[in-house]
């Protein structure tokens, strides 16, 4: 095993642990590769390595995402959810595509921004999980489509890395109503379509720059991330439910701070 496999390993246990709970993946993936000296080919590695944990909530959810399509034609409310979802999806599907360049190019590349928003939204995480707050919705299924497409716009913030795609969208969805339980839950729904659409995207602009030694580490990289993920993704509703989002926003805190602390001594 090569140093760019065991990267890729390391790599992908960290994306599969961090990509459902509100810490920020990407941010996570991008200090450590800093750090570790790795670089993929446009950034692409960080992007690809997402259909592991794409393919690990898929599996949790498979039973219910069969009860589902198979409710469809029959169900006026497992229709709304599927629209809600969908919705919900838009917002970052377009600006995701638009701004898809600016974002790699000089969003990813700033590890200091990465490090300042780690922390930024670890305060305001801690800020939202100490509210006392009236949950006026606590069955996904029920999401009215106006919330879904509010929670939706919270999601697009999750483009600027270190932000966290499950962290906006949950701390969105608390503060619109939502319950803790099921704002991790619609979360995890909702990181169906747009990892999906953010890893065909990423494919599609950067395929022709990869080597046949990215591949493997990315390859890597999935296997390790989709086990992490199953792992992760059994385990969170139950633990939110029962502790809330503050071990998440404290180690947000302290990853960015240092973060800051390596990048002062290192550079």
């Amino acid at each position: 095993m090569n140093d760019s496999t065991i990267v890729g390993a390391l790599l992908g246990l960290i994306e599969g642990l961090t990509e459902f709970v509100p810490v920020s993946s990407t941010g996570h993936l991008l200090l450590a590769g800093h750090f570790l000296g790795f670089k993929s080919p446009g950034n692409s590695f960080e992007v690809l390595i997402q259909l592991g944990a794409i393919l690990a909530i898929l599996s949790v959810y498979s039973v219910r995402l069969w009860r589902l399509a198979a409710d469809l034609p029959s169900s006026a409310r497992a229709r709304r959810f599927v629209g809600a979802i969908l919705l919900a999806f838009l917002p970052a599907a377009v600006i995701g595509a638009l701004a898809h360049g600016f974002i790699k190019s000089v969003l990813f590349e700033s590890t200091a921004l990465i490090c300042w928003v780690l922390i930024g939204g670890g305060i305001i995480l801690l800020i939202i999980d100490r509210m006392k707050l009236t949950p006026k919705y606590t069955n996904v299924m029920d999401y009215p489509l106006p919330l879904a497409l509010k929670i939706g716009l919270f999601q697009c913030l999750a483009m600027i890395p270190g932000t966290s795609r499950s962290g906006a969208t949950i701390a969105g969805a608390l503060l619109l109503g939502a319950d803790k339980r099921s704002a991790a839950e619609f979360s995890f729904f909702l990181a169906m379509p747009t990892m999906v659409g953010a890893f065909a995207l990423d494919l599609y602009k950067n395929y022709d720059k990869l080597a046949y030694d990215d591949i493997v580490t990315i390859v890597v990289g999935f296997i390790t991330a989709f086990i992490a993920g199953v792992i992760v993704v059994r385990g969170l509703l139950d633990f939110v439910s029962r502790h809330g989002f503050a071990l998440f926003a404290w180690w947000r805190i302290l990853v960015g701070s240092l973060g800051l602390l390596g990048l002062w001594i290192l550079g």
